[in-house]
């Protein structure tokens, strides 16, 4: 029997979320098991357009990946969010109203972020092109109490995505036998 939960990336810009959310979920269909991902830049086109950037809009933004996870999770699939989320009130209101929920910190230094940052957004914002750019001149509030912290300027994603699998089994959402 299959249960479904929320993996629920959060991190700076290029702290790696969807890079190891790719991963994860490649491994997780291997193991024959239904996953969606909720990628932050797909979720802005496509779900919340319109929105912009203030704290209001962000938390708007955050509830509506946190609505779809629920959906996703109460039907038995691996909902993965790859969103920044930076608010930690916005989190623990998603985590309650999912319930099965495995919060994933990136935690990566900003200094590792810029460097990998290929959109250069980091160099716009320290340049003020960008407004409320998280980490720049808007917070990021690191989570409390995660389920899992990857340093992924530490270790590879690779690394990260076998230490959440290892998370999810000993939580009981997977199991030795669906191992590929």
């Amino acid at each position: 029997m299959s249960t479904g939960v929320t993996v629920w990336f959060t991190g700076l810009s290029g702290a790696g979320k969807s890079t190891i959310a790719r991963i994860l979920e490649k491994r997780l269909k291997d193991m024959g098991r239904k996953v969606e991902i909720l990628d932050g830049d797909v979720v802005r086109t496509n779900l919340s357009k319109g929105l912009g950037f203030s704290k209001e809009d962000r938390d708007t933004n955050i509830k509506r990946i946190g609505f779809v996870c629920h959906l996703l999770t109460r039907n038995d699939v691996i909902a993965i969010s790859a969103a920044i989320s930076p608010y930690r009130a916005v989190r623990d209101y998603n985590r309650s109203l999912i319930g099965n929920f495995v919060e994933v910190f990136t935690k990566c230094s900003i200094d590792e972020c810029e460097k990998r940052d290929v959109k250069g957004l980091y160099k716009k914002a320290r340049a003020g092109e960008i407004k409320g750019f998280t980490g720049v001149d808007d917070p990021y509030e690191e989570p409390l109490h995660a389920e899992v912290v990857c340093e992924t300027d530490k270790q590879t994603p690779e690394e990260s995505a076998e230490q959440i699998l290892k998370k999810l089994e000993e939580l009981g959402y997977i199991h030795q036998a669906c191992k590929a």
